[in-house]
């Protein structure tokens, strides 16, 4: 599946931002024959990309942006006509007339795009913090929300019952939940969840939880890593909450962007298999029984790896990373890597989807890559 790329620059107004033209000077080098489009949101990460048929939902760390493909048209939400806070980690389709938008500090809201209502939700109703990071709506009615303080579950989705809710933390599961860091959820194949968190791997199944950390297999050993760490400075030095983590976790002597417990993203295959993507020690390969542990020396562009998505048609699996986006294909190997000399905006990829044309949409910072589908597959 061959994905080249041509030169056009579009601009999504965001605050004060205009319409961008496009550079000669910052566009890479590109295949004559490839088709490529580019959208900039000038000094912001695209934390999220939701594609709903003709509609593209951006979530940036400037606000929501409502796409239309087919007539080029924007909305752009913000603290001004809407949001609590600018930053969104999460949109998603909640029902037919409303999204659900996660937020840096403004909880969870929901937008009614037939009548432009707002219904948030944030500490007073039960949400466990307004980090918002992952929202999971499971095949049971019930949903999930990923917090900085633990997991909510809202049971069979009554969001307007206070009795519905319920937070999971490490404390009142009395370990069970291995950090309270909660990044990421998914459904797994037998209606269990799992849970990202900056202390490893958690399942939640029949109302019993399990976790897995690097003392089970989770991540690339430091020794394995150290010489191909992309970021030398080490988060522990400005954050009480990442020094207290390495203390936690045996790491005082890593002095690196290296955790392998902090799991940054994941996705669970149609075979129940989960996938997650650490902070710099690689990505690992879960069949319910043990690890599998693939870095660069196994071909891919970074140890850092900030998104994984599925891909139905290859049966592989996206994964963005601060060194570009890679394939790994259905037998674990790295069919093909995109960077900025391809034509992406930036190197480091931190959102995906797939839209219904099978068009791909790839959130960098700065912008938006729009690899548009074409006769080379």
């Amino acid at each position: 599946m061959k994905r080249a790329l041509v030169s056009h620059c579009i601009g999504l107004l965001l605050g004060s931002l205009t319409l961008l033209p496009a550079q000669a000077a910052d566009m890479p080098a590109k295949d004559p024959s490839s088709k490529f489009v580019r959208y900039a949101v000038g000094e912001r990460n695209v934390k999220d990309i939701f594609a709903d048929g003709k509609i593209i939902w951006v979530g940036t760390s400037g606000g929501l942006v409502r796409y239309d493909t087919e007539t080029d048209e924007y909305r752009h939400y913000d603290v001004r006509n809407g949001l609590l806070a600018n930053g969104v980690f999460h949109v998603s389709r909640f029902d037919n007339n409303r999204m659900v938008i996660g937020t840096y500090g403004g909880g969870l809201t929901l937008l009614d795009e037939n009548t432009g209502h707002w219904q948030r939700y944030n500490v007073p109703e039960g949400l466990g913090d307004p980090f918002v990071y992952d929202f999971l709506k499971m095949s049971n009615g019930d949903l999930w929300i990923a917090t900085w303080t633990g997991a909510n579950r809202i049971k069979k989705g009554q969001l307007d019952n206070p009795d519905a809710w319920e937070v999971f933390t490490v404390e009142n599961t009395k370990g069970g939940l291995p950090n309270d860091w909660v990044y990421g959820l998914a459904e797994g194949k037998n209606g269990e969840v799992w849970f990202a968190t900056e202390g490893g791997l958690a399942r939640f199944k029949d109302e019993t939880w399990t976790h897995w950390t690097h003392a089970d297999g989770l991540g690339a050993n430091y020794d394995d890593v150290k010489e191909e760490t992309s970021f030398g400075t080490d988060p522990a030095a400005y954050s009480r909450h990442h020094a207290k983590q390495k203390m936690e976790q045996g790491l005082q002597g890593v002095n690196t962007a290296y955790n392998p417990n902090y799991i940054v993203s994941m996705t669970v295959a149609d075979n129940g298999d989960v996938w997650v993507g650490t902070w710099g020690a690689g990505l690992s390969h879960f069949d319910g029984n043990k690890f599998e542990v693939l870095t660069k020396k196994d071909g891919l562009p970074s140890n850092h790896v900030f998104m994984l998505h599925g891909d139905k048609g290859s049966d592989g699996i996206w994964l963005g990373t601060n060194m570009g986006l890679s394939l790994l294909d259905k037998d674990k190997k790295v069919a093909r890597t995109l960077n900025r000399e391809d034509g992406l905006v930036a190197d480091t990829v931190f959102s995906m989807d797939i839209d219904n044309q099978g068009e791909y949409w790839i959130g960098s910072y700065g912008g938006v890559t729009r690899i548009k589908a074409g006769k080379d597959q």
